[in-house]
């Protein structure tokens, strides 16, 4: 460490009466103290930012239907104000001295209590329904905005003030323990916070340890503005500062690896959820990936070796490519998590560990993060906010593993041109697949579009009698099919057929008029068991499925049923509205084969029960190819007292009807007995240890359907 200048050695700078400044031993006690400070408040600070990420997204996630692409949405909003918040280190630490800089980093934390403690703020429903993205983005910033981007400046702020006060060390070893950070937040809150401590107790938590960080990072903002005046001027910050600036071309490459690193988390997450569940522990587990790659990348003693890297990133992308091409290959979820999860982690450790290797002197520091973050949150804008309105279906996975091949052309370069030939080839063969997943999803379509809620398309093919029908899908789930021609366009079909669940529970009620509430409307199937004088009511929270349903599928226009259409998040709709009395009301609002569980959860249940007569029935679909839903609604209906059934049917593809398997809940003890005398069903095992679902806890692991591979359906 330098010498200490004569003009600063008879300072002295009391605290709570403690010299912490003056004498030589006491420079050298306040060195201690920071070495110890600025490490803990980097610490802290990462912990707390990725703490509320999901806290916050989980709060918000019933507003917006229980939509996957709220978290996607969620990342935007973070990414942007990661961004932000490097920004403002980058400009405060150029352009303000240390003292300035603190005294103003502090009058902005006190400013931030303004906003505890959090809650989600500005909801209101006047937005685009096709793409409330921007409603997400509104509420986040009114919520948490400025706290989130004091946080996000936490780690290259104090960066800077170690390589200003402690001119004898390198900083970088602080961006890797705030990743360990980020890391150990993100996986305590599934497996730690969230089954122990209610949502309202998370946010009381968070709030006090927020508390917390700013009088830890104000004293530690103080205290290294103190202490600058004793580094000498030729410390490494000082020398650092008048080494040559990055180049363009250098800053372009930081930019890329960086969106590619966060377009592979967007995406990934996005097609992982989109088939399962939006659940915190699937959004945290991506991105604590994406946050150990970082945290390798950027260890005092980087894990990250070159050559190995480049022969599992080939391995890896030739591997992802084959899962887009045969779908078929990821079918259970014990497949298909740890596989894109693994290419998500080999990726990203590429990309980021090619930045580590690119790493300027620490007195570019600043504006390395910011390029860092700059390329974040424009691959983030990039998946979350463009990708819905340009592609019809996620074709932004298979193209963002083209520009993983395309950077390892330009990042390996100085290897040789074998080298450049084998990426280049590597780029072509994932153009490839990308064509050919474009292609097989658009095959016999005759409509694809896509919204914030997902992919929509509808096919059109005849049968074995040469009959024409449509085919609606979500995703690669079926949601729907109808005949063209009557008198078949009038029957129910896929999982509604006359033999289902819902089907029984249904035309029980013939003879009289019925009242019937669906949540969910897919192509508007149940519709054909309405007749004159029976009322329909359907809510939906996408309207792309309204107009299908309305201008592709005749359900809807055939009924002789009064039909009525409550858009809006049904269990919003519910909560709102008076007790509807219906006598059967039935619950089919999953996307893709992802379950809102929000829907399946304590409250939800005693709002549906609210909503029924007396001897009407609670009919739940719980068919889904990764997960068993059925001990889960049976404890719900244990808890409430109700007698459930499951009731399952088998495929008739001449006759559109696929298997499905529905719980029918009901005190209705006549339907309960024609049931258990006319209707072969099946008992519901529930696992010895499975919890009651409730809004504050669920629990996906224990309810994983075994490993299946076959061959199935590219769709």
């Amino acid at each position: 460490m330098a010498p200490v200048p004569a003009a600063v050695q008879s300072e002295s700078v009391t605290v709570g009466g403690v010299s912490v400044l003056g004498a030589p031993q006491d420079a050298r006690k306040t060195e201690r103290l920071l070495r110890f400070l600025l490490p803990v408040t980097v610490f802290l600070g990462a912990f707390l930012l990725f703490l509320i990420e999901p806290l916050f997204a989980k709060l918000i996630l019933p507003r917006f239907g229980g939509s996957a692409a709220v978290w996607g949405s969620c990342l935007v909003f973070f990414q942007s104000a990661l961004l932000l918040g490097y920004w403002y280190a980058d400009v405060t630490t150029r352009r303000l001295p240390l003292p300035r800089q603190s005294a103003l980093h502090i009058a902005l934390m006190v400013v931030s209590f303004c906003f505890l403690p959090i809650a989600p703020r500005a909801i209101f429903h006047s937005l685009d329904a096709n793409h409330p993205a921007a409603h997400v983005l509104i509420v986040t910033t009114a919520s948490i905005g400025l706290p989130f981007v004091l946080l996000s400046a936490t780690s290259p702020l104090v960066q800077s003030w170690h390589a200003r006060t402690l001119g004898g060390s390198q900083p970088y070893h602080l961006f890797a323990l705030s990743n360990f950070a980020s890391l150990l937040a993100l996986l305590s809150f599934p497996f730690l916070i969230e089954p122990r401590i209610s949502s309202h107790g998370q946010v009381r938590l968070w709030s006090a340890l927020f508390v917390v960080f700013v009088g830890l990072s104000s004293f530690t903002a103080w205290l290294s503005s103190r202490r600058t005046h004793a580094v000498a001027a030729t410390s490494t910050y000082a020398s650092a500062t008048i080494t040559p600036a990055p180049t363009f071309r250098e800053k372009l490459l930081w930019v890329s690896l960086a969106a590619c690193g966060s377009m592979l988390l967007l995406s990934i997450t996005n097609h992982i959820m989109e088939n399962v569940a939006p659940v915190p522990l699937l959004w945290v587990l991506p991105l604590a990936l994406y946050l150990l790659t970082f945290t390798l990348a950027f260890h005092r003693r980087s894990l990250y070796s070159r050559w190995l890297m480049v022969r599992l990133l080939a391995v890896t992308l030739g591997s992802l490519g084959y899962a887009i091409y045969d779908p078929s290959f990821t079918e259970s979820l014990q497949v298909s998590v740890p596989l894109f999860c693994g290419g998500l982690f080999l990726c990203c450790l590429f990309c980021h560990g090619e930045l580590a290797q690119r790493r300027p002197a620490p007195g570019h520091l600043t504006s390395f993060y910011l390029m860092i973050s700059l390329g974040g949150a424009l691959g983030a804008i990039f998946v979350g906010i463009l990708a819905p309105y340009l592609f019809a279906a996620i074709y932004e996975f298979p193209l963002t593993l083209c520009l993983a091949a395309m950077l390892a052309v330009f990042a390996l370069w100085p290897d040789g041109w074998l080298t450049r030939a084998f990426w280049a080839a590597a780029a072509i063969g994932m153009a490839a697949v990308l064509a050919y997943h474009t292609h097989a999803y658009r095959k016999d379509s005759i409509l694809t579009v896509r919204n914030f809620y997902g992919g929509l398309r509808v096919q059109q093919h005849r049968d074995w009698l040469k009959q024409p029908y449509r085919t609606l899908y979500h995703g690669k789930i079926e949601h729907g099919a109808q005949f063209l021609n009557p008198p078949k366009s009038l029957v129910a079909t896929t999982y509604y057929s006359a033999d289902s669940g819902v089907a029984k529970a249904l035309t029980y009620f013939n003879g009289a008029p019925k009242r019937v509430g669906v949540i969910g409307l897919g192509a508007g199937t149940l519709a054909a068991y309405g007749n004159t004088s029976d009322y329909f009511r359907f809510y939906e929270i996408n309207p792309l499925v309204v107009s299908i349903a309305r201008t592709w599928f005749s359900y809807l226009g055939d009924t002789t049923a009064k039909v009525d259409l409550a858009m809006g998040d049904a269990r919003l709709s519910l909560a709102a509205e008076p007790a509807q009395q219906f006598d059967v009301l039935a619950v089919d609002a999953f996307s893709g084969d992802a379950i809102p569980l929000h829907l399946l959860t304590q409250e939800a249940f005693a709002l549906y029960l609210r909503h029924l007569k007396p001897g009407g029935i609670l009919a739940i679909h719980t068919s889904n190819t990764y997960l068993n839903l059925n001990p889960v609604v049976q404890l719900l209906a244990d808890n409430a007292h109700y007698p459930a059934r499951l009731v399952t049917n088998g495929d008739d593809l001449r006759k559109l009807v696929d298997a499905s398997d529905w719980v029918l809940v009901t005190r209705n003890d006549r339907f309960l007995s024609d049931l258990d005398a006319t209707t072969l069903q099946e008992p519901i095992e529930v696992p010895p240890k499975l919890r009651l679902w409730t809004d504050d806890y669920n629990n996906l692991f224990q309810i994983l359907r075994p490993v299946r591979f076959h061959k199935g359906d590219a769709n």
